[in-house]
């Protein structure tokens, strides 16, 4: 394998982009079959794609990506889908970080790196269906590589059964990866979505990785593409059992409450935001997370 990876890096770019547009066609599947219930009155909703960059500090190509923003529908409330591409140097701060974090040598002699990956959030307009987020991403220096990400449940009123059949999809996409890999991911989940100031998860967890490198490029690739797979067969039985509930402003307060937990979360501990903006990506996709309407009590 060269130290570039140059067809390696082509693949996963490749398999992000077709994860998006699964992901983008189903969510659109399913703004048309939203037929009765509350809101299904209103246009469905579509998504608005834009180009993204990324700000070099020598003003020379650095990459970017496509933001897919779906605002107003009537089962999402704001949804966005991003993919992105990007490379360049990295910052001292952001040197340092990986120097301190990932125990990466040599960051100062060559601070070279490339980033791929899908990021996606979903904040739902009936507070019955449980809001979501979905990161898997490859990155590249010239002294080392890594796949991170995973996807979680965040839903405001919580529901056993589709909770459990969150986690049990999950665990059946990673089976074939070894026995202890999802009770491995599960926690990971927990200890990296918990919000130290307010004692307690930002959600009901999923899996996550952060920087996995088995010395097996191909086994580590085929292991991300299945959290990718796990995604949509986890996530959408449970929209479609909760889009139709009735709901009112007791409901909707709560949801607005709990969305100030993942507000908090996403602007003071989560790592993809802080290196997004730390490496000049663009803000509003960046900062596609937050979510439309929140409220704290």
């Amino acid at each position: 394998m060269s130290n570039d990876m140059i067809d390696e890096k082509a693949r996963a770019v490749v398999w992000f982009k077709s994860l998006r547009d699964k992901i983008v066609a189903a969510f659109e599947t399913l703004e048309d079959s939203h037929e009765s219930g509350p809101l299904s009155d209103q246009p469905a909703g579509r998504f608005e794609v834009s180009e993204t960059s990324r700000n070099s500090d020598d003003g020379g190509d650095a990459g970017g990506g496509l933001m897919s923003v779906m605002r107003g529908g009537r089962v999402f409330e704001k949804v966005g889908v991003n993919i992105s591409e990007v490379y360049g140097t990295l910052g001292t701060r952001a040197q340092s970080a990986m120097a301190a974090r990932k125990g990466i040598p040599g960051m100062q002699g060559d601070p070279r790196f490339w980033a791929s990956g899908i990021s996606l959030v979903a904040h739902m307009q009936n507070p019955h269906a449980p809001a979501v987020h979905m990161n898997t991403r490859m990155f590249w220096t010239p002294h080392a590589w890594w796949f991170g990400g995973g996807s979680d449940l965040n839903p405001c009123i919580e529901y056993d059964e589709d909770i459990a059949h969150f986690h049990r999809t999950q665990e059946q996409h990673l089976v074939a990866h070894g026995q202890d890999l999802y009770p491995s991911l599960k926690k990971w989940a927990d200890e990296y979505f918990y919000i130290p100031h307010r004692h307690r998860a930002r959600g009901v967890g999923g899996i996550f990785m952060d920087d996995r490198n088995s010395g097996d490029w191909e086994a580590d690739f085929a292991l991300t593409q299945d959290i990718g797979r796990a995604f949509l067969p986890a996530y959408m039985p449970l929209v479609e059992k909760r889009k139709g509930l009735d709901f009112g402003m007791t409901e909707k307060d709560v949801q607005l409450v709990h969305r100030g937990l993942y507000a908090e979360y996403n602007l003071v501990y989560d790592r993809g935001t802080k290196f997004g903006l730390e490496t000049g990506h663009d803000a509003n996709a960046v900062l596609m997370s937050l979510p439309p309407m929140a409220k704290w009590v």
